[in-house]
């Protein structure tokens, strides 16, 4: 029997900073077991273990496997099975009417990244819908305000390799779980921490990673910001700076200076829940040791004031040189070395000019519920589940219950977004694809190969895309393009030097290649911002009227008493794989942390279910009381998929569709909530 197994490399596709490289063992073509490739320089055989389920997932009895039609009420989840053909007929005909009376923008497609290939997220799709001149969509519910901020003051997404970060002597770990959303960096870390390292976690939850780290600073959410420059002000007031750095590398230090003058310890205690003694500890410790490593978490960003936040963060290693050791510095993301051709592989050439208007993913439910001109009547969705992981959910799904809207969903499974919709087509997984991945924090690029057949009649995005390219009559020639194709398109991008020498053949043979970074000059040396320096003064943001130094923003929402912060849980990541059941139970419940504080003015004990509530909806969960959160503090783990029989729903009914201070970013942890025992 055994000797039927085989045994072949892979890719894990989730929205992950890790991107790991997989051994995947299969017999008969059905996957039997996922584990971490030993060769390869991060994943080093070791992955989570959510992934070491994807068999569950990929074999899973409730996977779609042929096309659906909707014969019930929408949100019913009633539906036939139809032909492939029969569905095309119907997108045609439907696409057809709805440009001839409103015009192409009256389609949207509605993507994120629930697969990472770049060929399947980011390539025919996008080709398909910009010659169809269909509304664009602006996808920034995710990274979008912090990685700007962290742009603003560094030219690009470049930062530490993550696989010097064994070099550094401090490690501060700021907004993110990195047990369970970043591992490897946990274990390049853990190595530090054996050479002498102390590992510093600023959250606002005592998670996984908070209990690992050996000194947890509980913050108040969306005061980062203030407590950087409170940071900033001590090195500054105990001249804890390396000076020849910042004459050399840097500009607006000056008016830096001026900014931080008003941050006192005792402000920014008051402003962020930290104590005097700590914001004085931290600092000093930060300026007294080299080299020193800053992780910026992707929920810091997640505010009304989440670009500012990282941007103010991002100037701290400037201050005090780190940039220039091994080991020093910061990073929040690293896509700029994996940087893909994205003109080739997207055709922005053809949309039709003015340009369709853009719409914000994070405003979904407006979109479909508000008078536009042209309405929505035309909704594609594919890697992405919005009546879970959308803001203002309550929204959302009224707007996918019009009558009048027709809604296409392309996934593995009838997810709650699937219910709305007129037709369900079955996509492929990863492991069915030929595709090309990057990570946006290592600097491996990677080629997935198919390991299985497509399940059933699963279509893959790009074949699917490609088919309704021939189905529209688009005779462009782009549309004949091969995956093999689109790799090596994305691949030639003589704008990126850390793509030269990464071909396709180069891929096929290593099934991974670093980027180059031997002869080019480190980020923090002549970064392309326009000044050409790190810009600690930017005015660029001065020019779009917001603060062109570090500055603190309160939050805007103080309607309820507690502050509601919905991060991701250990088991699943956002919606993918909270369908199967050894996770589910792995997992336990969905619950909110209380601090005792605000659990016993409540009469809520431990265990409790509670109802957490504000104007945007409710939803039950069991109450964890404790100190795990400070006082006025609501904060949830996970994206549980709905179930009626259980009570669950989504966190989303809860949270707001605001807009970040930069890029247009989304707010998920900005609202404010009230608890009563249910």
């Amino acid at each position: 029997m055994l000797s039927n197994i085989e045994r072949l490399v892979s890719v894990c596709s989730l929205d992950c900073p890790d991107t790991c490289s997989l051994i995947v063992e299969k017999i008969d073509e059905k996957i039997v077991k996922v584990t971490g490739n030993p060769e390869h320089p991060v994943t080093k055989g070791v992955i989570c273990h959510k992934v070491r389920h994807t068999p569950d997932k990929v074999h899973h009895p409730d996977r779609l496997l042929y096309p659906l039609k909707r014969v019930g009420a929408k949100g019913e989840g009633t539906f036939k099975r139809i032909s492939w053909e029969e569905a095309y007929a119907e997108i045609k005909e439907k696409f057809t009417a709805i440009i001839d009376e409103y015009g192409a923008e009256a389609i949207l497609p509605y993507s994120f990244y629930g697969n990472m290939g770049v060929i399947n997220t980011e390539g025919m799709d996008r080709r398909f819908f910009h010659r169809l001149g269909a509304s664009q969509l602006e996808r920034s519910i995710c990274n979008a305000a912090g990685s700007t901020g962290y742009v603003y003051t560094m030219g690009k997404s470049a930062g530490v390799d993550p696989e010097d970060t064994v070099h550094s002597k401090l490690i501060i770990i700021w907004g993110c779980n990195l047990l369970s959303t970043n591992m490897h960096q946990a274990m390049f870390l853990t190595e530090a921490r054996k050479n002498g390292a102390k590992i510093v976690v600023i959250d606002v939850h005592e998670n996984r990673t908070a209990k690992w780290g050996d000194w947890f600073i509980p913050i108040l959410p969306g005061t980062d910001a203030a407590l950087a420059l409170g940071i900033m002000h001590i090195l500054i007031e105990e001249n804890l700076l390396d000076k020849a750095f910042i004459d050399a590398y840097t500009v607006g230090f000056e008016q830096l200076r001026e900014q931080a003058r008003d941050y006192t310890p005792e402000k920014v205690s008051a402003l962020t829940g930290v104590s005097v003694d700590d914001i004085k500890k931290l600092a000093r410790l930060y300026g007294t040791t080299t080299p020193s490593f800053i992780r910026i978490g992707n929920g810091l960003q997640h505010h009304d004031n989440g670009g500012m936040i990282v941007r103010a963060i991002s100037c701290l290693p400037a201050l005090t040189g780190q940039w220039a050791h091994l080991g020093g510095g910061a990073v929040k993301g690293n896509s700029s070395f994996s940087s893909f051709n994205s003109f080739l592989l997207e055709r922005p050439d053809l949309m039709p000019q003015p340009a369709p208007r853009i719409i914000n993913m994070n405003q979904l439910g407006r979109a479909l519920l508000e008078i536009a001109e042209p309405p929505v009547k035309a909704l594609f969705i594919y890697n992405c589940n919005p009546a879970q992981v959308a803001p203002e959910q309550t929204k959302v799904r009224n707007g996918l219950l019009r009558d009048d809207l027709f809604t296409v969903v392309h996934e593995l499974f009838m997810t709650d977004t699937a219910k709305y919709a007129d037709l369900v087509l079955p996509a492929t997984s990863s492991f069915e694809n030929l595709d090309l991945y990057s990570s946006y924090w290592h600097l491996y690029i990677m080629l997935n190969e198919p390991v299985l057949q497509p399940q059933g009649e699963a279509k893959s995005n790009f074949t699917l895309f490609k088919e309704l390219a021939a189905l529209m009559d688009f005779e462009e020639a782009c549309f004949q393009d091969s995956e093999e194709d689109m790799i090596r398109q994305a691949l030639d991008n003589p704008r990126n030097p850390h793509l030269l020498g990464i071909t396709y053949e180069g891929l096929r043979q290593n099934k991974w290649l670093r980027a180059q970074t031997n002869q080019i000059a480190p980020a923090y040396q002549n970064p392309p911002t326009p000044s050409g320096k790190i810009e600690l003064f930017s005015e660029s943001l001065e020019q779009q009227g917001l603060s062109p130094l570090p500055a603190h923003v309160p939050l805007q929402d103080s309607k309820y008493p507690l502050r509601f912060v919905p991060g991701p849980n250990h088991q699943f990541l956002n919606t993918s794989l909270a369908n199967l059941p050894k996770l589910q139970k792995l997992e336990g419940r969905p619950v909110v942390y209380l601090n005792v504080e605000d659990a016993q003015s409540r009469g809520i004990q431990n265990g409790d279910i509670v109802k957490i509530w504000n104007d945007r909806g409710s939803c039950r969960l069991f109450a964890s009381v404790g100190q795990a959160v400070l006082p006025g503090v609501a904060v949830t783990q996970g994206l549980w998929w709905e179930d009626e029989e259980l009570g669950y729903i989504s966190v989303n009914a809860l949270t707001p569709d605001a807009l970040s201070d930069i890029a247009n970013g989304a707010t998920f942890f900005s609202g404010t909530v009230e608890v009563e025992k249910a």
